[in-house]
């Protein structure tokens, strides 16, 4: 058990003392009327009164208010405070006369900035024209036993400097119940992301798209070329995997009859981390049937001015210091163009994984392996991807990396896939998919062949999602989206834990 720090062993000795006194800190019920921001509205359209002050009279409306204790401030035989709730703060007024001298004592004997307590009272405005609660009644809700980080201030040349508390990056990641508690600008940038999927989520609806759930357990993985978390099942003596893609799942609905779905939830893949990758992470997937690439690609560019628009009011955003334009049309050009434009390649001249390596290794790579595929997603991702940053479409992908892909009429050796780039980053990825039994199980084959034996990368063979192909599948077009990297983006965050709440870290030193 862990030992108190000086702080809280102080704050403890208050829990007690309280007590003692017939006040218990922690108690089981809550009596609110008003949050701050409603106390706030309803007295804001009382008209003010020349005499209204601390000392003066008003309009009565009372008001029971809670939330944390963020500042403290006596003014001879009066006490000012501000409490703090998930709507914003609101002042309350404290004098002996009015709460009792015992309470008032008591107030500022055991009550800490950080509790949780509960006022009654009436609300006025003070001379300075504030909206505040005129305590008649105080009731502490929960002590806060550990002190939260003060932030500080100071004056640098003239002007007013804020060192913003608990701002170590890692203790932040790690605590971020305290990152929230004293830092408000981070809990308006979660309040973003919720806003975000709220709004893929209203466009999707409104288009008549289906939101479905499909297993997080699955005896097979695939829809994606990665490394799974592996768990069992006891009961059933079976080794599941957690899902890296929603996608076999979500098109199997089609062959049910469903013409439009989507999923927004969590995949997991046993990878490396980045600023751009975590364990676990946020997608949303989208199937649509009679529908192509081209499809896709005209109504993800309404996606995300959609979404751009009603969560920022906007369609221009910075990210990383450059100013980024969403309006579509945005521009579209092929992966062979664009490999060949930043890296003077041109992957047709190599169609072997020995040959690309060779000619990545002139210009400087020093390629780990001779899998074509592997070689040809280095290239994008090392000399095309930092150079797209304002919204840019790349299409038409080689097969061999494009295993659930509709190959382009009259070239079967390219697929009709694009991936959308914005800010240096690929933010999403689509197919006109393959819906030829016969042609999507010679794939699997060819992937397991090209990968190494126990490279758990490959992507198995689904006699499942076969034999669903089999009964019928439209032609469709499907789309994923990474949420995580899109907040990125409207929030100007340079890393995924920055937009994730509790991200993936390493073990703290000393940590069992």
């Amino acid at each position: 058990m862990r030992e108190y720090t000086e702080l809280e062993r102080i704050r403890l000795e208050k829990l007690e003392r309280l007590r003692a006194n017939g006040i218990e800190p922690y108690p089981a019920r809550v009596k609110r009327t008003h949050t701050a921001a409603e106390a706030i509205a309803q007295y804001s359209s009382v008209p003010a009164l020349s005499g209204e002050a601390a000392h003066g009279s008003g309009p009565e409306i009372a008001a029971t208010v809670c939330g944390r204790l963020r500042a403290v401030r006596t003014m001879g035989k009066a006490t000012f405070a501000h409490i703090e709730d998930g709507t914003g703060r609101i002042q309350i007024y404290m004098r002996a006369d009015e709460i009792g001298t015992d309470m008032l004592k008591t107030f500022g004997r055991d009550f800490d900035l950080g509790d949780f307590i509960q006022a009654s009272g009436v609300l006025f405005r003070t001379k300075t024209g504030e909206i505040t609660l005129r305590v008649r009644e105080l009731t502490m809700l929960a002590k806060a036993v550990t002190p939260l980080p003060a932030a500080k201030e100071e004056i640098v040349d003239g002007q007013r400097v804020i060192h913003y508390a608990f701002s170590d990056t890692e203790q932040r990641y790690r605590q971020r119940y305290v990152d929230l508690a004293v830092n408000p600008e981070v809990r308006d940038e979660f309040r973003t992301r919720a806003r975000i999927i709220s709004a893929f989520r209203r466009f999707l609806d409104d288009r008549d798209f289906l939101e479905v759930e499909t297993p997080i357990l699955q005896p097979l993985y695939g829809g994606a070329a990665a490394r799974p978390f592996t768990t069992h099942h006891r009961q059933l003596h079976q080794d599941l995997y957690l899902r890296i893609s929603f996608e076999l799942y979500l098109k199997r609905l089609l062959v049910g009859g469903y013409e439009r779905v989507y999923e927004i939830g969590r995949d997991f893949r046993n990878e490396g981390v980045s600023f751009k990758h975590n364990p676990e992470f946020t997608m949303l997937e989208f199937y649509w049937a009679y529908a192509d690439y081209n499809d896709v690609m005209n109504l993800t560019e309404q996606m995300v001015t959609y979404v751009a628009d009603n969560v920022l009011g906007r369609r221009t955003i910075t990210y990383d210091g450059h100013r980024i334009d969403l309006t579509p049309p945005w521009p579209r050009m092929t992966v062979r163009e664009a490999i060949r434009e930043h890296s003077g390649i041109d992957y047709a001249d190599h169609p072997t994984g020995e040959s690309l390596a060779a000619a990545m290794r002139a210009i400087g790579h020093n390629p780990e392996t001779t899998i074509w595929g592997k070689l040809l997603d280095s290239l994008l991702g090392t000399n095309v991807e930092p150079k797209l940053i304002q919204p840019t479409f790349l299409m038409d992908y080689p097969r061999d990396i494009s295993p659930l892909a509709k190959a382009k009429p009259g070239d079967p050796n390219t697929v009709e896939r694009f991936e959308g780039f914005i800010g240096g980053m690929e933010v999403c990825n689509a197919f006109s998919e393959l819906n030829d039994p016969l042609d999507q199980e010679q794939r699997f084959l060819e992937m397991g062949r090209a990968y190494d034996a126990n490279d758990e990368e490959a992507h198995p063979m689904d006699e499942d999602y076969l034999r669903a192909m089999r009964y019928g599948m439209p032609p469709n077009g499907g789309f994923g989206l990474g949420i995580d990297r899109f907040t990125m983006l409207l929030t100007d965050k340079a890393t995924i834990r920055e937009v994730v709440l509790y991200p993936h870290l390493r073990k703290a030193e000393g940590e069992a």
